[in-house]
């Protein structure tokens, strides 16, 4: 999904060429999303419109600490928002893509709920 987003910002930037990157660091963090299969069963009865402010805010809170930890680890954080947009939290989060982030919480609810349907 990283790549897929940074290859259409290349493409607004106006590189036709759609070059999409991540970093290693990403592998682990994106790993702990079997974590929230939990959260996603509790409170899957919830109005979706609340469901998606929660994945915004879990997501959220992932990417800071996880940030922040990298930070402290390596004395950077691979991703630095500081220079990118104002509407950042000490460069760790965009608070910009929220819509993103609630739109992929209940997105990645949908794709769960398929995914348990056709498990063998």
């Amino acid at each position: 999904m990283e790549i897929f987003w940074t290859g259409l910002h290349s493409l607004l930037l106006g590189n036709i060429n759609l070059r999409g990157f991540t970093y290693l660091w990403m592998f682990p963090i994106y790993g702990l999303a079997i974590f929230m299969e939990p959260i996603h069963e509790e409170i899957k009865h919830l109005p979706w419109y609340v469901r998606g402010l929660i994945w915004t805010l879990i997501i959220f809170a992932i990417e800071y600490a996880m940030g922040g930890l990298l930070r402290l680890l390596l004395g950077q954080c691979p991703w630095d928002y500081t220079t990118s947009t104002p509407y950042h939290v000490n460069g760790l989060i965009r608070l910009d893509y929220a819509p993103a982030w609630f739109i992929v919480g209940l997105f990645f609810e949908r794709l769960h709920e398929t995914l348990k349907k056709i498990r063998l």
